[in-house]
């Protein structure tokens, strides 16, 4: 918790909420979506730099045309002191090159490796278009390009422990950041979830209606109870969990006042 990450989303109030809320120690990963367009994404990630704040932007490799953009974003990222990515391969139809994330992870090998660190997508859950073993065969596929694995939003332990085994088994052995929501208002997090690609969460929850109920109901799902009982996954010898990746919604305040509170309770 206390180096937990925090991802936001590239809108016209999320600097200023980044600004006042949040301490410049904060990691924060910004966003790409075909609707915002990537401009959005490197803009904000340059000024949170300039600010002091680690930041992680999101190369979503089918927004980028090819190996001479790519060059181009890395020179300035760079250049802004910006050390690290995550690449997925993003929504989007593919504008040029990068029909996926390891066509745009190999140009950035021969580009020289521009940055110390390069996350990648995991699935917990089933994806809604491609089968288990090939999510897990393209992380086999990636580990040559990357540094660590960043899970996608799900809502069930049991399914987090299934991935972690069944990675590990297949010889995956990158470090896991596990992804989980933060403390924003249930209604939200649901409408969002299809958006964010993690439908199959909220198959899990209409699969689940007690779940759903308490998910739905104040003081339902918590945060908290999601890592209670992950713990024992995250705790098993070779499991390689190290640290958690927020997915804030934009609820920046909300976030960080739930994660500075559970910090004075743990160490209580």
């Amino acid at each position: 918790m206390e180096q937990a990450r925090y991802e936001v989303l590239p809108t016209a109030t999320t600097e200023d909420k980044v600004l006042q809320h949040l301490p410049r120690d904060r990691a924060i990963t910004v966003t790409a979506s075909p609707s915002k367009g990537l401009a959005a994404t490197l803009d904000l990630s340059e000024s949170l730099a300039g600010h002091g704040y680690v930041v992680v932007p999101h190369l979503a490799a089918r927004m980028i045309s090819g190996r001479t953009e790519l060059a181009e974003i890395a020179e300035r990222l760079v250049g802004k002191g910006i050390t690290s990515v995550f690449v997925p391969g993003g929504d989007a139809e593919a504008v040029g090159d990068y029909p996926d994330a390891l066509a745009l992870l190999e140009d950035l090998q021969v580009l020289g490796r521009p940055f110390t660190h390069v996350g990648i997508t995991g699935y917990p859950e089933s994806h809604p278009s491609i089968h288990d073993d090939l999510t897990v065969q393209s992380m086999w596929d990636k580990r040559r390009h990357a540094t660590h694995i960043v899970s996608n939003l799900t809502f069930d332990p049991a399914g987090v422990r299934d991935w972690l085994r069944r990675l590990r088994a297949r010889g995956v052995t990158m470090p896991v950041l596990l992804g989980m929501p933060g403390p924003v208002e249930r209604t939200k997090l649901l409408g969002m979830a299809t958006k964010i690609g993690v439908g199959e969460s909220t198959k899990f929850l209409a699969k689940n209606k007690g779940l759903f109920a308490r998910l739905a109901a104040p003081g339902g799902f918590t945060g908290e109870s999601f890592l209670e009982k992950c713990a024992p996954a995250l705790g098993e010898e070779g499991a390689f969990v190290e640290g958690l990746h927020v997915f804030t919604f934009n609820q920046v305040a909300e976030t960080e006042a739930w994660r500075t509170q559970l910090l004075e309770d743990l160490r209580s």
